[in-house]
């Protein structure tokens, strides 16, 4: 047979930077064609070259003798059939079921042309994509030297990320104060009524100390997720900032501000920290205080509560000396946006002269991995624990990422030479999901929930922007999965992940928890196509899923009720309180009924503080000690009332309390369960 292409000579074909020796070219009787001549030996398809398969020394893979140090690729044969011989006519490679109606016809249509139409990215302006590997086998043609530049390039981050993230945390010392504390956004003094104890004893001191702080960027966007609890009301969904009015707008002093404020928020709000670079500032307890008045500046309004509280704090950026006694003020800033920047450019680097597969993809993880765990999004610790946590999250992480290659990574890269699509898609898609605090932690959901989709403004449309966008990218990628032939495979696959999922759903008192980690590997075995919009898919869930082993480790698949609630109500129903006796303006009793036989004991809250906690008598009368209050001002307050029970093995734990009873300056007392 002739053909009007020109012929593709097997096993002479040249890569950038070497050399072809006209010698070592066959000769007709010698050639392929020759001795099979009913072969064709041209490109299947006008839009996929004839990919051989590539052992290790052909695309200069680090080895360990002849054994690669991670899976070779597959064999070329392996991912196609015998529908591949050359020797079948050329109409066969244009044959396309047509889309049918018809059972049959759409199963037909879903297997896929014939033959598979197997996707390969063709890269923009090769030349100069191929540059930067060129200058790499120009300035190291070994293997040997090639590893030596790799691991000078990998010591050379290390030294520099390490040493900077541990030289910043040592100069950031606050004169008279020591090294400031690091602090999430979500920080605060005081967690809530029932964890700080009877009289709030368990948050103590409450004035007579101080000390210096030091807050992440990103504050402004950081809110309460459950109901909480505020005198009368219920506040959720927006920073925890009560009060805070300042005596004077100076950028140096805040107001007051109730000590179970967010403390960066408080601080971002007063204008002493940036949102962009955070800062440091020193936090002052004040003690007991009243009248926390509303104010709104810098973005954030703060709640108003105009009756009293044990704890409240002062903020300010003004540190004096010991030895000078001059004010002087305290600077401070986050650091990750640099360290990012700079390990962004290094990766970017690597990727564009990177051409081995196993070997981009175990630099990249490594390197996004401690950037993540470090300084990216660590844990609120010092140097020395993030050390410690995340080299401890790091071999069983690498290990999943290691599956990860084996099965969805190196199919996606199969022969691939498109560097620049590999850097700007992939690793920027990692470097999104990397960042899933900074990203996609700004969508307005916190749970897939009703209850939060319900109360949570903003989250019902971002909903269905998410959902419209799932099923547009797995549309597009089941039709790609369809002209590769592969759709009934990667059906079963999920099919299996899907059965899986039933499963767990079904087992009893165990809640399903779909962390991003797991949603990543759920998704992942849906990128392996050599397409750019899987490119970019899966490096942003790689990247998710470094994220969520890096920062959180790895959480479980199921949990119980009571670990998915963190603050959240329980649904039980609070006791039911007879009116007070209540004696001129300043003295209430109030008598409790017979408890029920499964409570154990009865608590108050006054403002938001306990102030009553009483168990069952050991005799058999279940009748509660009354409850006396005093007030001691003349201003109002607000009472809860919920059950408590004792654990088996000890410890308390509280039903839901009550909605707020008033005590109104003028003696009145309303109760909201009573109307």
């Amino acid at each position: 047979m002739t053909s009007l292409d020109p012929p593709l000579v097997e096993g002479n074909q040249s890569r950038p930077g070497m050399a072809v020796d006209p010698s070592s070219s066959p000769s007709p009787e010698n050639s392929p064609s020759h001795v099979y001549p009913a072969e064709n030996p041209h490109p299947r398809y006008k839009d996929a070259e004839l990919r051989q398969p590539r052992d290790s020394h052909n695309h200069n893979d680090i080895e360990l003798g002849n054994v690669p140090l991670l899976p070779a690729e597959l064999e070329y044969e392996e991912r196609e059939s015998s529908e591949w011989d050359f020797s079948v006519d050329r109409h066969r490679f244009t044959h396309d079921p047509p889309l049918s109606c018809t059972a049959t016809g759409f199963i037909a249509w879903l297997r896929g042309p014939t033959p598979p139409h197997v996707y390969h990215i063709h890269p923009w302006f090769p030349r100069w994509q191929a540059a930067p590997s060129q200058l790499v086998d120009r300035w190291a043609p070994s293997r040997i030297r090639k590893i030596a530049l790799l691991a000078a390039a990998l010591l050379f981050w290390i030294v520099v990320f390490f040493s900077t993230l541990k030289s910043f945390t040592a100069s950031q010392a606050v004169p008279g104060y020591g090294q400031p504390a690091r602090l999430s956004c979500h920080h605060r003094l005081w967690n809530n009524a029932t964890d700080c104890g009877l009289n709030g004893d368990l948050c103590r001191p409450f004035d007579e100390q101080s000390f210096a702080f030091r807050c992440p960027s990103g504050c402004a966007a950081a809110m309460i997720l459950e109901p909480y609890n505020l005198g009368a009301e219920e506040v959720n969904y927006r920073p925890l900032v009560i009060g805070g009015k300042p005596f004077k707008t100076d950028g140096r002093n805040s107001g007051i501000y109730r000590g179970d404020s967010s403390i960066c928020a408080s601080a971002l709000h007063a204008g002493l920290i940036d949102d962009e670079k955070g800062g440091c500032a020193i936090l002052h307890r004040k003690g007991e205080r009243d009248r926390f008045q509303s104010f709104a500046q810098n973005g954030i309004e703060s709640i108003e509560f105009l009756s009293h509280f044990p704890m409240s704090f002062l903020l300010t950026r003004e540190a004096s000396s010991s030895k000078s006694g001059e004010a002087k003020l305290v600077e401070c800033s986050d650091i990750r946006w640099s360290l990012f920047a700079f390990t962004l450019v290094f990766t970017a680097l690597l990727s564009m002269t990177i051409t081995s597969t196993p070997v981009f993809y175990s630099v990249i993880f490594f390197i996004v991995w401690f950037q993540v765990a470090m300084a990216s999004d660590p844990p609120t610790s010092g140097y020395s624990n993030l050390v410690s946590m995340g080299l401890g999250r790091f071999l069983p992480g690498a290990f999943v990422g290691f599956t990860l290659y084996y099965f969805c990574i190196r199919q996606t890269f199969r022969d691939f030479e498109a560097h620049l699509d590999k850097t700007v898609l992939w690793l920027g898609g990692c470097w999104v999901g990397a960042l899933n605090t900074d990203t996609f932690d700004r969508i307005p959901i916190s749970r897939l929930t009703p209850h939060d989709l319900q109360q949570q403004p903003g989250a019902i449309p971002a909903l269905l922007i998410i959902v419209g966008f799932l099923i547009s990218v797995t549309f597009l990628q089941a039709y790609g999965f369809r002209r590769e032939g592969r759709f009934f495979s990667q059906l079963r696959v999920y099919g299996v992940l899907v059965l899986g999922m039933l499963i767990l759903v079904a087992v009893p008192h165990m809640n399903l928890r779909i962390h991003h980690y797991i949603l990543s590997l759920l998704l992942l075995p849906g990128t392996t196509l050599q397409t750019r919009p899987s490119l970019l898919f899966q490096g942003l869930l790689i990247g998710l899923f470094i994220n969520g082993i890096a920062r959180w480790g790895f959480d479980s698949i199921l949990q119980t009720p009571a670990s998915l609630l963190d603050g959240g109500r329980l649904g039980t129903t609070p006791p039911k309180i007879d009116a007070p006796v209540i004696t001129g303006h300043s003295n209430m009793s109030i008598k409790f009924p017979t408890l029920p036989p499964e409570v154990d004991g009865l608590s108050v809250l006054v403002n938001d503080v306990e102030r009553y906690r009483e168990l069952k008598p050991k005799s058999g009368n279940s009748s509660l000690v009354d409850f006396e209050w005093q007030r001691r001002f003349q201003e109002t307050e607000y009472f809860r009332f919920g059950y408590l029970h004792l654990h088996a093995l000890g410890g308390i734990w509280f039903e839901d309390f009550s909605k707020a009873s008033t005590w109104h300056e003028d003696g009145t007392f309303t109760n909201p369960e009573s109307e």
